[in-house]
């Protein structure tokens, strides 16, 4: 989001600093490797030049809501071993050879780490049109306090990532949902009722064990009191 400054339409003589989304696209390894302690932009995507019914590209939200502390100093000459953390999103292009950030033969030898991520990026390649990674770095720091006994609360303590379809589907995906149906003993094998029962029919899907349900036979007991 960048700030324009514009003509009130209202009152021509003033003006207003309004927010704009402004999209950019990055091309090489290098632009799209994003350090720590850089400015993030708001929303990444990696997208498709296939577009949905309504002209929007397809892509899916790199969303990540958790970012780690501090990075080594890249002086430090261990450093090396976990380059990786450098980068809040490091976006590269597939290879084989690249299957992993760190090695955990690494702790035997920090100055001479068996994976340098920082490697990776080096090459700078071209991610336009190409099968990509996303290489996230996510954290969260926690100082043991009283609060923490018994247990220790999972709210506010997380980290992680999430990755979101935007612009991928024309709509909600969630609106094919089957409804919630009631069906009683005897009706679960029935496709009008129990539309998994069905299933394997319309789509290619696996063959799972037949569902049965017998109500609350020999589970409750009921009892008249006058």
């Amino acid at each position: 989001m960048e700030y324009v400054n514009v003509s009130l339409p209202w009152m021509p003589d003033h003006h207003a600093m309004i927010p704009k989304l402004v999209e950019k696209q990055l091309k090489t390894e290098k632009e799209a490797a994003l350090r720590y302690d850089t400015k993030t932009a708001r929303y990444l995507h990696i997208a498709s030049n296939k577009t949905n019914r309504w002209g929007h590209q397809r892509s899916y939200r790199l969303q990540v809501y958790s970012f780690a502390g501090d990075h080594l100093p890249e002086s430090e000459a261990e450093e090396k071993a976990m380059s990786w953390a450098r980068y809040k999103v490091a976006i590269t292009k597939h290879k084989d050879l690249e299957q992993t950030s760190s090695s955990l033969y690494s702790q035997n030898g920090i100055w001479t780490p068996a994976v340098d991520f920082s490697k990776y990026i080096e090459d700078n390649e071209s991610i336009e049109d190409e099968d990509l990674v996303a290489w996230v770095t996510t954290g969260f720091l926690h100082i043991p306090h009283a609060e923490d006994i018994p247990n220790t609360v999972t709210v506010g303590n997380g980290g992680g990532v999430l990755l979101r379809p935007h612009n991928f589907f024309d709509e909600d995906p969630s609106i094919h949902s089957a409804d919630g149906v009631y069906f009683r003993p005897g009706s679960e094998s029935s496709c009008e009722y129990n539309r998994m029962a069905c299933l394997s029919q319309d789509t290619c899907s696996p063959v799972w064990e037949p569902f049965t349900y017998n109500g609350f036979e020999g589970v409750m007991k009921f009892y008249d009191w006058a």
